[in-house]
């Protein structure tokens, strides 16, 4: 696989050719991701947060025919009227929407069907990126280009959706089918744990043009000042090993460990184990097996633990006397690493975290790619924050309620979408994106 081209990095304008190579690349990357799926696991909706892969590919190509082509095409003409309602999201400017938990009995249109919506439309991008170039203002040419970078990142987000869930849907499987070919993990040693020491202060925090790119979603800003108290963060991700030993001292059974919310969560659910996680006689010497996308596979220690909720890493970091770091702290952190962000995106195709493989003494690594990483952090507007004008002003302020940031992307995440501003969002009990934890201390001042 390979990322799309570095549009979304330019510190200038998009050119009309750059926008329809990254358009056209982009969308043919998500259609890569479905390529060894059947038309049986695209129709498959596990949980009422997933959706089927088949909803994915024609909600995308209703974002663009919706908020794009309607307003900029000569003439325009729905491919099917019925769809604005069938695949809307939660856009309530646009209209009514098809219930949200009932999107895997949405058997017509076949996967064929919009695969056949999707070919149409993105021929008809294609054709109104040339025509808004050759025949609008400039003022007109920016604000198209504007809407597009938008949709093709919001593609990127449901990507990685289209893998978690894909994830989530075939773990009901008695037999555990793979959607990739099984990686074969390096041979690594156990990396002990040092930590990077911060002294904070007033710091600028916030979507950066110079640091960032040309492009960011409204959450990220304004640019602001924040004051952050010393602090330390630990230079890796926490790993399989550790969450064993959290395990086998008890810690789903210690209430003491877990918020009062988050220990209600474990006894409503019965977790003993993270997600995908199981125990038996056949799961080696780690004593445990997990789902992945390559199929069931033993637990690795070494590598870093994922599908965990907010509330099963504030256990974790409490029983390790640390705390998790928030998202003003991680994001300080991340801006001392190089501005193009490294790491095991989705382009690797491991599609599962990654043991590390080296140190650097005195930075803090695996900050991008393998797991996103849960932060101590209420998911609230920026100081001056103010979404985005029109119907996309729906896409992030509305959520900002009883969810937490999440930072640094994952396995699943493409890499050209990602950087150090990025904030994710999920509520505290959400398990089945690829999400671990970092830990993090104070200092004294």
């Amino acid at each position: 696989m390979h990322a799309p081209p570095s549009v979304f990095e330019a510190s200038g304008p998009s050119t009309a050719s750059s926008l329809a190579v990254s358009f056209s690349a982009v969308r043919a990357q998500t259609e890569r991701l479905v390529k060894s799926l059947g038309a049986e696991d695209c129709q498959l909706q596990s949980m009422p947060d997933a959706s089927p892969a088949k909803w994915h590919l024609a909600h995308l190509t209703w974002f663009f025919e919706t908020f794009i082509l309607e307003h900029f095409e000569k003439d325009f003409t729905p491919f099917d009227p019925g769809f604005r309602v069938l695949f809307n999201s939660y856009y309530y400017g646009v209209g009514d929407k098809y219930p949200r938990p009932k999107r895997g009995l949405i058997s017509s249109p076949s996967l064929e069907e919009v695969l056949a919506y999707r070919a149409q439309v993105n021929q008809r991008m294609l054709e109104t990126i040339a025509r808004v170039d050759a025949h609008s203002t400039p003022e007109e040419q920016a604000e198209f280009a504007q809407l597009v970078t938008l949709g093709l990142h919001h593609e990127q987000q449901h990507q990685e959706l289209i893998l978690t869930d894909i994830k989530h849907a075939l773990s009901f499987n008695p037999g555990r089918p793979a959607y990739a070919r099984r990686w074969p993990l390096a041979g690594t040693h156990p990396q002990p744990v040092s930590w990077v020491a911060y002294p904070g202060g007033l710091v600028e925090h916030g979507f950066d043009a110079a640091q960032d790119g040309a492009f960011a979603f409204d959450n990220e800003t304004p640019r602001h000042r924040f004051f952050v108290a010393p602090f330390k963060l630990a230079d890796r991700l926490v790993t399989n090993g550790e969450m064993m030993a959290f395990i086998r001292d008890g810690g789903y059974q210690r209430a003491d460990l877990w918020l009062s919310m988050g220990w209600d969560w474990v006894q409503a659910g019965q977790h003993a184990l993270p997600l995908y996680w199981q125990a038996g006689d056949s799961a080696g010497d780690a004593g445990f097996q997990n789902f992945t996308l390559q199929g069931l596979v033993d637990v690795d220690p070494n590598t870093p633990v994922c599908h965990l909720s907010y509330f099963e890493a504030d256990a974790f970091a409490r029983w390790s006397g640390a705390r998790l770091p928030t998202e003003f702290e991680w994001e300080l952190a991340a801006r001392a690493l190089p501005k193009t962000p490294q790491g095991n995106f989705v382009e690797n195709a491991a599609f599962h975290p990654l043991p590390l493989q080296e140190n650097k003494p005195g930075l803090p690594m695996q900050m991008f790619g393998d797991v996103w990483e849960w932060t101590q952090s209420n998911y609230n507007p920026y100081p001056g924050y103010k979404p985005w004008e029109g119907l996309v002003g729906e896409y992030n302020g509305k959520f900002m309620c009883n969810q937490f940031v999440l930072r640094g992307g994952s396995c699943a995440t493409p890499q050209s979408h990602i950087r150090a501003s990025y904030r994710n969002f999920f509520p505290p009990d959400a398990q089945w994106q690829f999400s671990g934890l970092r830990l993090a201390r104070d200092t004294s001042f």
